[in-house]
């Protein structure tokens, strides 16, 4: 029998923190069937900094009932092409950032996209939990304690936040 010593065991609805964006706790829908991880936004605007270009937006963070925005600012990664579950292709804008997921914070990419017809405003792509060396429960729901942003410090990108 193989054992999974290294990896975090995860429920398929998590709460997660997003320090690099300033917001300590979102509940995530974890989604292995998903290769890209999403970021409900809305009023995205590209613009320059430094000689790099900079995404700004409207995190969606409460939910559905209680309704909540956070301003964010990241780097811009790159445009995807994303085909979604129904069929539906879009480019959306990708924005990298920590995520903390209980005792653990590392970089993860998410692409800014509507998800206001959606029950949860973040979704954990495959890529997300592979990085974090995760494993899912399929039968648990928040294995995981809610995370303390506070304890991470967004470190550079490519060094361990």
């Amino acid at each position: 029998m193989k054992t999974f010593d290294h990896l975090n065991v995860i429920g398929l609805r998590e709460w997660i923190g997003l320090p690099g964006l300033g917001i300590d706790q979102i509940m995530a829908k974890i989604d292995s069937g998903a290769k890209t991880s999403a970021l409900h936004a809305s009023d995205i605007e590209t613009f320059e900094r430094n000689d790099q270009t900079w995404v700004r937006f409207h995190a969606h963070v409460g939910s559905l009932k209680k309704q909540r925005k956070q301003l964010c600012e990241a780097p811009l990664i790159e445009y995807k092409t994303i085909k979604s579950s129904n069929g539906h292709i879009q480019e959306r804008h990708v924005i990298r950032t920590p995520l903390v997921l209980g005792d653990r914070c590392w970089w993860v990419d998410f692409t800014l996209t509507c998800r206001k017809s959606m029950r949860y405003r973040v979704l954990m792509g495959c890529t997300a939990m592979l990085e974090g060396q995760l494993v899912i429960d399929p039968g648990t729901r928040f294995v995981q304690d809610k995370p303390q942003t506070n304890l991470f410090t967004p470190k550079p990108e490519g060094s361990t936040p």
